[in-house]
């Protein structure tokens, strides 16, 4: 009789249904990065499932690579795909590394293979988020440095990948240029995610959560000064996302506590401390551009 597999009980072993479940509670919308982030966790677990089976084959190619615009969510999805590998035991360490060009290229000759071995060996048996991957390259600059990164990481990539995940990160558009011009880059990515801007729905959404957090609440009157602010901003120039919510709730919060500071001489109750009114939100900037 064949042996069987109880992949229900791998799976509850493993715990990544609480981290899965996680990034329904920590990201709004970006249902095809969480479908895709189940595909890669499904393969994962019949793989380990493979294992105890005593069915080895070639490990997975783990490398990724993350495309979008600023502030949807691509950092928050690294760190729980390091929590999903480390669960089901293809990481050591649940820990994630990132790191830009300045942090992996230097300046002149020699320095840039020593800061780019350091950073391989803060990340090793982890994570190595690398964000806008593509500013490594440099062709225009004959004395550039960042092909001396790529071709170290391009090695560490092939020959320790049961020990590291390199997940590179930036705009699609730039980051399909970059894998043009460094093909061995391209071969060894086996799953791209494309990051979905937020539609404005989601963008509240995310806004409330973000207030939850931080204990505050907008009044009855805020609520569509919000929504109106979260309209105009998209239309404008260097918008990212829930980036640029949390920054626009942030410049609130200091509104806030002008408004309470200036009338200091008369006590206030405790939901004074909690309530975003209106007028914190609508005088942006964005109001008046």
């Amino acid at each position: 009789m064949s042996e069987l597999i109880d992949l229900d009980a791998i799976y509850a072993k493993s715990s990544i249904g609480a981290t899965i479940d996680a990034l329904d509670v920590d990201l709004v919308g970006l249902v095809p990065v969480k479908t895709r982030i189940r595909e890669i966790a499904a393969l994962l677990l019949v793989e380990s499932a493979r294992r105890e089976l005593g069915l080895q084959a070639e490990p997975p190619s783990l490398h990724m690579c993350f495309t979008g615009n600023p502030g949807t969510g691509k950092t928050t999805v690294a760190q729980r795909m390091a929590e999903i590998l480390h669960q089901l035991g293809y990481i050591r360490r649940n820990h994630v590394v990132t790191a830009s060009r300045d942090d992996l290229v230097g300046q002149y000759i020699g320095h840039t293979a020593p800061k780019t071995k350091e950073i391989l060996k803060k990340a090793m048996g982890g994570v190595l988020f690398i964000d806008e991957a593509y500013y490594l390259y440099k062709p225009e600059n004959e004395r550039d440095y960042g092909q001396e990164a790529i071709e170290i990481l391009l090695q560490v990539m092939e020959d320790r990948r049961d020990d590291l995940v390199v997940i590179l990160a930036g705009y699609k558009d730039r980051m399909d240029i970059f894998f043009r011009s460094n093909p061995g880059m391209a071969s060894r990515i086996a799953h791209h995610i494309d990051f979905p801007d937020y539609s404005q729905d989601e963008l509240i959404s995310i806004s409330e959560l973000m207030l939850e957090k931080m204990h505050y609440r907008l009044s009855e009157d805020a609520v569509p000064v919000l929504r109106d602010y979260i309209a105009r901003r998209m239309q404008q120039p260097r918008f990212s996302n829930a980036r640029s919510i949390r920054n626009a709730l942030d410049r609130a919060r200091l509104r806030q506590a002008n408004r309470l500071f200036a009338n200091r001489g008369t006590p206030f109750a405790r939901s004074a401390l909690e309530i975003i009114e209106a007028d914190d939100i609508r005088q942006s900037r964005v109001f008046t551009q």
